[in-house]
């Protein structure tokens, strides 16, 4: 039986089914749906709880004595079959056939795939589970559909947004649910039940949606090398990802290369500035002091040095990424 995702929580109210099949492409839905079911396994009487993860090197056997296995307590008892590459091969297709077709008595069995693709659905093993099972599958929301998403996961914890709140949520985390539960969890915790305004929203999604990237580089704009220092160092033990710290560099010294150029070209900054999409005055203000400390030359002999970082990130290149985050920074950030 095929199972909307919002007919779970009605379904699980009632004497469960034996067989359960979760898969879709949003690891996060499914993992919610699982603990679900497995909350509702125990209120249900199902005592115990064998997990099989399908690896390499994984016998299938294992299935087969975990079902006749009798429940250490005398009762009911959950079997949860986790295959994370969504291919059990010819020896596992085959046992799930046999397995499908005649479930063990007080069990329940819960079989977790990832996003199954075309080639999988039309493979026999396939077809028999998604026959004899409680079928869900579980993807993310379309882009159009994510403030609607984001609204209800809100409402489930006694809040509200404006569509332009929810909008700037959907924003900021397109394409990582996970990211997107942790953002509301936040918002929980940061305020109380009710209505939440457009700013603070906007404060705490984009407080974690920069990881402190933007300080970064707003001291490279502002001159300041002893907080560049800071920030690389605190970054570097936060675990941040070093693509993510070049880019907001890179893209930081292109655009004052590019603002460098026109300057010199006789164009006026307020173009410029518009050109480039820069409006907040103080960030105008620092950005045209950085000029005045920065050339042409420094700036492209800049670009060659986020260039070079990039290759030693892809392992074309030798050397120390978050020394050379420094001394980039430092390049940028020089007074004189």
């Amino acid at each position: 039986m095929n199972l909307r995702p919002d007919q779970l929580a009605a379904q699980l109210e009632r004497p469960l089914a034996p067989l359960w099949l979760l898969h879709g492409n949003e690891p996060l839905l499914v993992l919610e749906a699982a603990d679900a079911i497995r909350a509702a396994a125990r209120r249900q009487g199902y005592e115990e709880r064998e997990t099989l993860v399908v690896g390499q090197g994984f016998k299938w056997d294992a299935l087969t004595l975990a079902a006749g296995n009798m429940s250490l307590f005398g009762g009911a008892k959950l079997i949860d079959l986790r295959i994370p590459t969504g291919k059990p091969g010819r020896d596992g297709g085959d046992a799930l056939q046999r397995y499908v077709a005649a479930p063990p008595a007080q069990t329940l069995t819960l079989i977790t795939l990832p996003e199954v693709d075309w080639q999988t659905r039309k493979t026999g093993w396939f077809k028999a589970v998604a026959e004899a099972a409680v079928t869900l599958e579980l993807n993310a929301p379309e882009r159009e559909r994510l403030p609607d998403w984001v609204g209800r996961r809100l409402a489930a914890q006694k809040q509200s947004a404006a569509p332009e709140a929810l909008a700037f949520i959907a924003d900021h985390v397109e394409g990582n649910l996970l990211a997107a539960h942790q953002e509301i969890l936040k918002l929980g915790l940061l305020h109380g039940e009710g209505a939440l305004t457009l700013e603070q929203v906007q404060d705490a999604v984009l407080n974690v949606a920069r990881y402190d990237i933007d300080k970064l580089r707003q001291a490279v704009i502002e001159g300041d090398p002893a907080r560049c220092a800071r920030l690389l160092d605190g970054l570097r033990g936060e675990g941040a990802a070093p693509p993510l710290v070049l880019w907001a560099l890179a893209n930081e010294t292109r655009s004052l290369a590019n603002l460098c150029a026109g300057r010199d070209a006789g164009q006026p900054l307020p173009a410029l500035f518009k050109a480039e999409r820069i409006f907040e005055p103080r960030r105008q203000q620092a950005i045209g002091r950085a000029l005045g400390r920065l050339s042409q030359g420094s700036l492209r002999a800049a670009l060659m040095h986020a260039a070079r970082i990039d290759r030693m990130i892809k392992g074309l290149a030798t050397g120390d990424v978050w020394d050379e985050f420094l001394q980039l920074a430092l390049r940028l950030a020089r007074r004189g």
